[in-house]
């Protein structure tokens, strides 16, 4: 079967490592892809803002399956574009989408179906921000109500910043497009979880939970980013908490979107808080994570095609998912100035002494090719990941193959895991 990936990120890049796996695949395509791509899917242009331009290209390759990646496409219906001309796509509806595309329904959602998450209000008007703001203590958490590519949730220290940022997301100054709503949140306190789940839109199977690292900074400092690395671990989770989490925040989620008509088939990620309280919903995205999928996806032993098939089909109970007890690590790369302003075209070396590294896969986020030359081309470049028996073993061995590569400007984090480890790496 020939099988079509959208998108561009390490995320797509993980998932075509993975599909690629699957013994009933023979071809993968991913559009637009990146340089690293092309090393497992053959990579063809693409206009991810434009759903015709998507349904053409599966009028051309026929594809037996479509992954779709990035939340903008899900937000504009590729989905529902894709089923109606019967093409086989796995991802949630625009609707069902709505959970990530638009964080006010997110939180009056979860408001109408009892799943636990942070007090918040949902304000339309710069007034009615500075009404709202009386009823919370800082520091106060500002969210864009759409989607904003991981930079949309500003922790504000007093009432007058929340104030400040949200007349900032109203205007467009903060990210270049004017918000029409922005949600105000408590500020929570603990250890971040993010809980993926597939879904057929009635059952609800976990893959293994990840912990993702979004301030730029060591020690979780400056600005949030789309992610700077991901660890997964066999023991993060006790089964009682899995569990616990499953039939009072997934499963009530996948049962209330069935119950208000839009049924939601593909990846319910839950970004948890875990606090004194319990587990409280950070929000939801309607896709797999970057880069949580890359460290997953390196422990999962079984077809990951079999498993999203079954989500499209219904019959993900009778789907069992396997993975390896060890632990992932991945370790971001990224172009000086990420997540502001960048350089891009820098050429990047050393990947192939990287690759040699026991245990490591290298997941592209932001390359090209020009010539016979990789280049950097985005703010976040590679996903430098790697597996091992324990937690210490799969980032001793993701590190060591980042020492191996070099591009103008690079930086990472040398503390991933550290809340695991209890202190940073050197």
């Amino acid at each position: 079967m020939k099988v079509l990936i959208l998108g561009s990120g390490g995320r797509e890049h993980a998932l075509a490592w993975a599909v690629s796996r699957s013994q009933r695949v023979t071809e993968v395509v991913c559009a637009p892809g990146n340089g690293g791509i092309a090393q497992v899917a053959r990579c063809v242009p693409v206009d991810l803002k434009h759903v015709g331009a998507m349904v053409r290209l599966a009028e051309v390759e026929q594809p037996s399956l479509t992954i779709v990646g990035p939340e903008l496409p899900l937000s504009l219906g590729v989905v529902d574009a894709f089923r109606e001309r019967g093409y086989r796509i796995f991802g949630p509806t625009r609707d069902a989408a709505r959970l990530e595309s638009s964080k006010a329904f997110a939180k009056q959602f979860m408001k109408r179906h009892q799943i636990p998450t942070a007090n918040y209000a949902v304000c339309t008007t710069g007034k009615e921000v500075e009404e709202s703001i009386k009823h919370f203590h800082p520091p106060v958490v500002v969210k864009a109500d759409g989607l904003a590519a991981g930079k949309g949730v500003i922790i504000c220290p007093t009432r007058q910043f929340a104030i400040d940022a949200a007349h900032g997301l109203f205007s467009g100054e903060l990210l270049g497009l004017a918000e029409k709503q922005v949600v105000i949140e408590e500020f929570l306190e603990g250890e971040e979880i993010s809980f993926l789940c597939l879904s057929d839109g009635e059952h609800v199977v976990p893959l293994v939970p990840a912990q993702d690292h979004k301030r730029i900074g060591e020690g979780d400092t400056g600005p949030n980013t789309g992610g700077m690395g991901v660890y997964s671990t066999s023991d993060m989770l006790e089964p009682s908490m899995t569990e616990w989490i499953l039939h009072h925040i997934a499963e009530p989620t996948v049962r209330g979107m069935a119950e208000e008509g839009m049924p939601f088939v593909g990846v319910v990620y839950c970004g948890l808080m875990m606090t004194a309280r319990g587990p409280l919903v950070l929000e939801y995205n309607a896709r797999f994570g970057d880069p949580e999928t890359q460290a997953i996806l390196v422990r999962l032993e079984s077809d990951l095609v079999d498993a999203l098939e079954a989500c499209i089909d219904g019959r993900l109970s009778e789907t069992e998912m396997r993975w390896n007890s060890g632990a992932a690590a991945c370790v971001v790369a990224s172009s000086s100035g990420y997540p502001g302003s960048y350089k891009t075209g820098l050429p990047v070396s050393g990947l192939s002494n990287a690759a040699k590294t026991p245990g490591a896969e290298i997941f592209h986020s932001g390359t090209a090719r020009v010539g016979n030359q990789l280049v950097t081309s985005g703010g976040r470049v590679l996903g430098v990941t790697a597996s091992g028996d324990s937690l210490n073993e799969a980032l001793a061995r993701a590190y060591e193959a980042l020492a191996q590569i070099h591009f103008e400007g690079m930086y990472y984090r040398h503390d991933i895991g550290h809340r695991a480890l209890k202190q940073p790496r050197r």
